[in-house]
């Protein structure tokens, strides 16, 4: 699928490992065994932590925030299934936490600093790409991050697995509204890929 292969591709900057944890973990650390909560909390930040984080960053949130995020989004989960609350679709429901946070970072972001140049993570393909690779990888970013914010949040998320209506919910948005997004998004990405070079048809 054409929109997984560009967003691995865009988020190969990624560090394989970053600074998040799980406060939760300190309880291992000191001996003292886990409770049932903990380690289903602690099965899914391993399952999601990567998918979670690769969201965000295409959302263009900067690594550190990024992980702040993720950290503050399985604290959210874990004090939602200590309330008793619902675990139905659980991956729909991480996701859109991370995603409401990352507004409210992104909202603080640019009130505190609305002059300062916005930031993205080195796109750059490896050095053992051919040519030709490169300018088609780049051709395909260029238009990627040409999209609307709206239609570049809904790429990221099919291409992190989630079903149309997932990322409805997510987006806080209806369904017709994410098929037409990906349609849209799909078919621009499609053409700048079959006509090649950067003024492919809109």
């Amino acid at each position: 699928m054409v929109v997984k292969r560009i967003f691995n591709r865009t988020m190969s900057a990624i560090p394989p490992e970053t600074a998040i944890s799980m406060p939760l973990l300190s309880r291992v650390a000191t001996g003292s065994r886990p409770s049932r909560l903990e380690e289903d909390v602690v099965a899914l930040f391993d399952r999601f932590r990567g998918p979670l984080l690769r969201y965000l960053l295409a959302c263009r949130v900067p690594i550190p925030e990024a992980e702040e995020i993720v950290q503050e989004t399985f604290l959210a989960l874990f004090q939602h299934l200590r309330a008793g609350k619902s675990r139905a679709n659980l991956p729909g429901w991480i996701f859109r936490v991370a995603h409401n946070l990352a507004l409210k970072q992104m909202a603080r972001a640019q009130r505190i600093a609305p002059s300062l140049p916005e930031t993205h993570p080195d796109l750059a393909p490896g050095p053992e790409e051919l040519a030709s690779d490169q300018q088609r990888q780049q051709r395909l970013l260029a238009v990627l991050h040409a999209l609307p914010e709206q239609d570049q949040c809904c790429l990221a998320l099919r291409a992190e697995g989630l079903r149309y209506r997932e990322i409805a919910e997510v987006l806080g948005v209806s369904l017709g509204t994410v098929a037409n997004s990906l349609a849209r998004s799909l078919a621009r990405l499609n053409r700048a890929d079959e006509f090649g070079g950067t003024n492919a048809p809109r």
